[in-house]
């Protein structure tokens, strides 16, 4: 292949055409675009919630029903292959990449705001609300999105590893429509619909990330919340994830997620020092309860007849959400999974991070949750925090002894977590534009990473980020299928595999 084909790809130009002229309808037509999306995606959601409880649902039974089989001991690889990162650093750089900085950005605010509006039939600020809310947070951030994941990670994986395929979305088709369909429009259509997705994920996150930074500098150090200060935290940032992506996984990506982990481990302990400890403990045992016995009734809860408002608002829009970060999480995934088994897979890859995430949320929502059952947050504080989540973390932690060293913490995870997750991203990007090279050039590196930079700022200009996010989610709606595809491929191709 010509190093003129490598660099201008049909999947790069398209995808980058898509994503810059979609940002310059956000930019330029903020108002109409962000009608336009939001009636594109209340349209989906109002016809195809339940698509995306049961499909959700189903890609969970997916990956779990894998693991227990027979096929759990085939390595992701040749069967002699290791894998090629410790346990410890594998799981960092696949948590960071899924969902860290989320985690930071709504541990406290998700919660406070199922609290004070919580679903139909349940009273806003009681006890029910309290715990209605932990439950939810846990059902959000738990099994579904990070089974959703596995999906791809897993598929792909095993096709590129196993079955030596290039690292595209597409080529975890072939087992469904065969490999000259994958290398098509067919295939090609898939490879751009990850990139695209991929874009608006990072972009958005990159917003809503500076953002949140930028509040806590505001509460830390009197920095004030303007565009101007937004944008110079974002060309550092970028500057930062340009360069550790450059350096490939092992010297930036590797390095950042393991001190990312360590960081937020400082930062769990720290907070139950000083938090509620006795509140935390019965949150996490109560919550845990909640969610695993009614885990498939609340999986596939949609009032036919009643109010559907939230579950629309929130759980949807999550699974939508989750859906159109499945390309680039679960791309980044396989990339760094050769030579585990796919039984070690999915523990590592839906289990401990579903342990991390409720342990994070039974921590941090406890002590936001506190607050306001204890009346030390007013009922408009407490909107307020549901409201502007990038603040109510730092309005929450002021409330605590330490809250200072907390809060100067939370604002360097938020920035490694941010770094780490835009540089998974960009070197997603660049594999998906680079015939999915295991180590793509960093020409495309930089191109993505000054992309979704640029984006991101003429987003905030214009106000534009939820637009963006909207839409993508709505495009993402075909990606579901994709997933769907692929499913269906891996079990074909398992079936063929000779096991010892």
């Amino acid at each position: 292949m010509s190093r003129n084909k490598k660099t201008y790809n049909p999947v790069f130009i398209i995808s980058l055409i898509i994503s810059l002229g979609l940002t310059f309808f956000a930019i330029c037509f903020n108002q109409e675009f962000g009608e336009f999306s939001n009636t594109l995606f209340s349209g989906i959601t109002e016809n195809f919630a339940w698509m995306y409880l049961l499909v959700m649902l189903l890609f969970v039974l997916f990956v779990l029903g894998i693991a227990c089989t027979k096929y759990g001991k085939l390595r992701l690889g040749a069967d002699d292959s290791k894998p090629e990162y410790s346990t410890f650093s594998w799981f960092a750089m696949l948590f960071c990449a899924g969902m860290g900085v989320g985690l930071v950005f709504w541990g406290i605010s998700e919660p406070i705001s199922h609290y004070m509006n919580p679903i139909a039939g349940i009273e806003a600020g009681s006890t029910e609300a309290a715990e209605f809310a932990v439950k939810a947070s846990f059902m959000h951030w738990g099994i579904h999105p990070w089974a959703n994941y596995a999906v791809v990670g897993l598929s792909l994986a095993y096709f590129q590893f196993r079955k030596g395929r290039p690292g595209l979305m597409s080529s975890t088709l072939e087992g469904w429509i065969g490999e000259k369909r994958t290398k098509g429009w067919i295939g090609k259509t898939a490879d751009i619909l990850a990139s695209f997705a991929s874009v608006a994920g990072i972009v958005t996150s990159l917003g809503l990330g500076v953002l949140q930074i930028n509040s806590g500098l505001n509460t830390m150090f009197g920095l004030p919340n303007t565009l101007i200060v937004q944008i110079i935290i974002i060309a550092i940032v970028t500057a930062i994830f340009m360069w550790s992506a450059i350096s490939g996984i092992d010297k930036g990506v590797k390095r950042l997620s393991d001190f990312n982990v360590y960081l937020a481990l400082l930062l769990m302990v720290a907070a139950v020092v000083v938090g509620p400890k006795i509140e935390i403990l019965n949150n996490l045992i109560n919550g845990i309860g909640g969610y695993v016995g009614t885990f498939f009734q609340e999986s596939l809860a949609i009032p036919a007849y009643g109010d559907a408002s939230w579950v629309k608002a929130w759980r949807v829009f999550y699974w939508a959400w989750w859906i159109a970060w499945a390309p680039f999480v679960g791309i980044f995934i396989a990339r760094i999974s050769k030579g585990r088994t796919i039984r070690e897979f999915v523990l590592g890859v839906v289990g401990a991070p579903t342990l991390a995430s409720v342990v994070w949320f039974a921590i941090f929502g406890s002590m936001g949750l506190h607050l306001g059952t204890k009346g030390v947050l007013s009922v408009g504080e407490l909107q307020q925090v549901a409201a502007v989540p990038e603040s109510g973390l730092f309005t929450v932690l002021s409330h605590y002894s330490m809250g200072t060293v907390l809060s100067l913490l939370v604002i360097v995870l938020l920035c490694t977590f941010f770094i780490t997750s835009a540089d998974s991203g960009t070197f997603v990007l660049a594999m998906l534009s680079s015939e999915g090279e295991m180590n793509p050039p960093s020409v495309k590196k930089v191109i993505w990473g000054l992309v979704q930079s640029g984006l991101a700022i003429g987003l905030l200009i214009a106000g534009g980020l939820k637009p963006l996010q909207t839409i993508s989610i709505a495009a993402a709606f075909p990606f579901m299928f994709i997933m769907i595809g692929a499913c269906v491929s891996l079990i074909k191709e398992l079936k063929k595999e000779k096991l010892k």
